[in-house]
């Protein structure tokens, strides 16, 4: 019985580690499989995206650095019968929090829309 008890507060131990491995490793936007590579080359931007930018005053190199630094948002993930869309979200250079939605097709990816998460903009994008 002396033997059990000797070994308890190591397996613990080893328990919590573990646990909070796992944890960190699947907090949203930090495993592996949610780093997307994107290349910036071949972008497109739909109109919506492209009015949105302006009226938002976000530019494509903005853009880019959210695609290259940002986090994905896997809970804004979404299927439809048009393909899959993707949320990434990060800090410009000017310090705008900024969504990019994108999704990808075939050789290109193209970016659905550009969200400021900071402040709403009078847009008028119909």
């Amino acid at each position: 019985m002396r033997l059990k008890n000797k070994w308890f507060p190591y397996i613990a131990l080893l328990l919590a580690v573990a646990f909070f491995a796992w944890i960190k490793y699947h907090q949203r936007g930090k495993g592996p499989e949610n780093k997307i590579e994107i290349n910036a080359a071949q972008l497109s931007y739909s109109k919506h995206a492209r009015c949105r930018m302006e009226c938002r005053q976000i530019d494509e190199s903005e853009v880019r650095e959210v695609l290259a630094n940002g986090k994905m948002d896997n809970s804004r993930t979404r299927t439809t019968n048009e393909g899959t869309s993707y949320a990434v979200e990060g800090i410009t250079h000017d310090d705008q929090r900024v969504r990019v939605v994108y999704s990808p097709h075939n050789e290109n990816t193209v970016i659905v829309t550009v969200i400021d998460l900071d402040k709403e903009w009078p847009c008028n994008c119909n």
